[in-house]
């Protein structure tokens, strides 16, 4: 049995310890918008944040997350989009979609930290793979979300 707190429910769960977290979150929770893409921690669209840091779910064990805050893009945010999917949306970025729920737990998780990247700071820590190549959109998205007033 492993206990987990997955945007902020806690789940009583009854799998391996080995069991990696993205099955647990899609197979057992049941919440999707996490997605498997490679199995081995490259392509980021199984991206969810691990106590506000983005992490690759596909390849973490649920045995050694027993006191961790586990946030998926479902748990984002409880009111309404946010800021990050509000560009997303006004930049057009997902052609596909398919890795856009990794790409944005990962920018998400850059912004809280530095909330205005250079294209330099943004390249070498955000490591998702987009097979549409939507990077520059992506680059203009993050680019008016550190120029906006709040």
């Amino acid at each position: 049995m492993v206990s987990l707190k997955v945007n902020g429910a806690v789940h009583e769960i009854e799998v391996e310890d080995e069991t990696p977290l993205l099955w647990v979150i899609r197979d057992e929770i049941g919440l999707t918008g996490t997605k498997f893409g490679c199995g081995i921690a490259q392509c980021g669209a199984c991206t969810v944040h691990i106590n506000g840091e983005a992490q690759r779910s596909c390849v973490i064990p649920v045995g050694s997350l027993q006191d961790a805050e586990i946030t998926t893009i479902e748990g984002l945010s409880t009111s309404g989009l946010t800021h990050v999917q509000q560009a997303w949306i006004d930049h057009q970025v997902p052609q596909c979609g398919y890795c856009q729920s990794g790409m944005i737990m990962a920018i998400s998780a850059l912004l809280a930290e530095n909330g205005d990247p250079t294209d330099e700071e943004l390249a070498a820590a955000i490591t998702n793979i987009c097979r549409c190549g939507t990077y520059p959109r992506i680059r203009a998205a993050v680019r008016a979300l550190a120029s906006r007033e709040d």
